[in-house]
């Protein structure tokens, strides 16, 4: 491992202390280096507060601030060169005179996208970028789908007997995953920026779709109901969460709850994907039902894949859990009597 991949793989730690919390802002770590030896370290902690680069800066000691102008920076993404919820960055880094950047990848979103790294050389900063890229680019794998491909980052996740089904033969559902692996999936809801349901999932299941087993944010809650036929009396419409409710009938903004119309003539996945870019979501879990997810593969509008399955449990007469039409298997994990097993798409849809 080289000096520059050390300290980057420190910047990939730290930016991992953000999860789910800076979204729709990417996750980002930084360190700045004096002589081979760390002075400070910050990450993006929370959307709409200090970046990473801020944060870093601001740790370093008093006794220590005068070597910032002789010390290395590295980011784990390219530091941004234009005003949102904050100043810019590059600016930032320009001021205090750091004379080298180390970039593990550039920012693909639009008012970055290298003015940064230019706005860096430009005032006579050496740069370098690539360091453990790959790394950065998979930690971000959210950020960098959205902003390629104009849609959010597609999670299917399903549970499923022993013998593949996921409820008994009248939609009822049974409890299949267990309470330690129920966590896990509290974990992964706190995780993405929203959650969406089919209509029969939400009518025979009544979900919260929170992250009561967990302590983290809830996503936004997403349920078609094409005909607006669910009763208001689910928890889904429980007025605690911001929820979106995609139908053929009408828009209509009601506190948390929101209807967004869409075409009963067209597909209604990319209709919804579509939407979901316009409110900036970069990220959906779609946990059923077996019809919504299955329409997700066939049409091969997904990323990963995540099944649980109960290997003592069978249901024998009851709904087939969804079929990957081809699939690639990352990891596997067992806990207790459920094994999780995490897929990826190879070919993911593209613009």
């Amino acid at each position: 491992m080289t000096v520059h991949e050390k300290y980057m793989h420190r910047c990939l730690e730290l930016a991992k202390l953000g999860f789910g919390n800076v979204a729709p802002n990417p996750m980002v770590g930084a360190v700045l280096v004096y002589n081979d030896t760390l002075i400070g370290e910050g990450y993006h902690q929370r959307y709409g507060e200090a970046h990473a680069e801020v944060n870093c800066i601001n740790s370093v000691a008093d006794e220590n601030k005068k070597l910032i102008g002789k010390s290395t920076l590295y980011v784990s993404l390219e530091p941004c060169a234009h005003f949102g919820k904050t100043p810019p960055c590059a600016d930032l880094i320009v001021d205090k005179k750091i004379p080298n950047v180390v970039i593990a990848c550039r920012d693909s979103f639009a008012q970055v996208d290298g003015k940064g790294i230019q706005k860096l050389m430009n005032a006579g900063i050496n740069v370098k970028v690539g360091i453990l890229e790959k790394e950065a680019i998979t930690l971000n794998k959210r950020f960098f789908t959205f902003h390629a491909q104009h849609r959010p980052y597609i999670i299917l996740k399903w549970a499923q007997s022993k013998d593949k089904k996921i409820a008994l033969a009248d939609f009822s559902s049974v409890a299949i995953s267990n309470a330690q692996t129920n966590k896990l999936v509290h974990k992964w809801r706190s995780e993405e920026m929203a959650i969406m349901v089919g209509t029969n999932t939400a009518l025979h299941d009544d979900p919260s779709l929170t992250t009561r087993h967990w302590s983290g944010k809830n996503p936004v809650r997403i349920v078609i109901d094409k005909a607006l036929k669910l009763p208001k009396s689910l928890h889904l419409f429980d007025g605690t969460v911001k929820t979106i409710v995609f139908n053929t009938i009408k828009n209509e903004e009601a506190g948390l709850l929101s209807y967004i119309k869409i075409s009963e003539k067209e597909n209604i996945i990319p209709q919804i994907l579509q939407a979901l870019y316009q409110l900036k979501i970069q990220s959906v879990i779609v946990e059923g039902g077996a019809k919504l997810l299955q329409s997700f593969i066939d049409q091969n509008f997904w990323d990963e894949g995540r099944i649980i399955t109960n290997t003592e449990l069978t249901i024998g007469d009851g709904i087939n859990a969804p079929v990957f039409l081809g699939d690639h298997l990352l990891s596997t994990q067992q806990i207790s009597t459920d094994n999780v097993d995490i897929y990826l798409n190879p070919n993911p849809p593209t613009n």
